[in-house]
């Protein structure tokens, strides 16, 4: 089994006016059937962006396009299996996989663009 690719190194994401008026921005890189999905938000003067897979079932954490669900302004569920993650590290603190983090992606600001800058690679499992 492969993970969809990653996007490519420095690509721009969602401009900060955007995010910063609507909180979340979702984009989607790579094959329609199989994209690397990413999630941006925007909480408490912060940028935190993730993979937006769950580690827990590795599908999406929204159920709707562009819905996630925040609670306390620090604290993501997924919509599937209820997992509870932190912003600040996406590790799961609550539900069926409790300790597990999401992938945290590096992001930076030019010019009110938020831009992804983690480096491409990709991770390859070998089936049984």
């Amino acid at each position: 089994m492969t993970a969809p690719p990653d996007p490519p190194c420095s690509v721009s994401l969602v401009s900060l006016a955007t995010l910063a008026k609507t909180g979340v921005a979702e984009c989607a890189f790579g094959p329609p059937d199989d994209p690397f999905r990413v999630v941006v938000f925007f909480e408490r003067e912060r940028i935190y962006a993730f993979e937006n897979r769950c580690p827990h079932f590795s599908i999406p954490l929204n159920f709707e396009p562009g819905i996630f669900w925040i609670y306390s302004g620090s604290e993501l569920m997924c919509a599937h299996h209820s997992a509870m993650f932190r912003l600040e590290d996406g590790v799961c603190f609550d539900g069926p996989c409790n300790g597990a983090a999401l992938r945290k992606l590096a992001v930076e600001i030019h010019q009110g663009t938020v831009w992804c800058t983690s480096p491409p690679f990709r991770v390859t499992q070998d089936a049984p």
